[in-house]
């Protein structure tokens, strides 16, 4: 079980580290990232709001309150990795190995989090 404790805190903060990075750079390099979404073909006006969300989904995993709220976050984040895993690859840019790390730590984080902090 302590094994399992140790792996959940790593997948956890990794997951945590990766999603408030992504939504620091949505406010800190804006015109870059209003670039990459226009390249996908995604409406730039919600760059802000999907910032926001990621910080709060963060939040909420790492507090372990709500319970369903909890699971909907999970499912959020899930989706949001699967979309821009698929965006990347149909655009061939080459960086869907990203959104695959992410939706991995996401499922992990997930699966241990059920077992660790039920």
């Amino acid at each position: 079980m302590k094994i399992q404790k140790i792996l959940y805190w790593i997948v956890t903060g990794l997951l945590s580290l990766m999603f408030l990075g992504s939504a620091t750079m949505y406010f800190v390099k804006n015109a870059d990232v209003t670039a990459i979404f226009e390249s996908l073909g995604f409406p730039t006006w919600i760059i802000y709001p999907l910032a926001f969300c990621k910080i709060g989904a963060v939040a909420i995993i790492l507090s372990n309150k709500g319970g369903v709220l909890k699971q909907w976050v999970y499912a959020g984040l899930f989706f949001n990795t699967i979309l821009a895993f698929f965006a990347h690859y149909m655009v061939g840019d080459g960086e869907e190995i990203g959104a695959f790390i992410a939706m991995t730590l996401v499922l992990s984080s997930y699966f241990l989090g059920k077992k660790v902090r039920p």
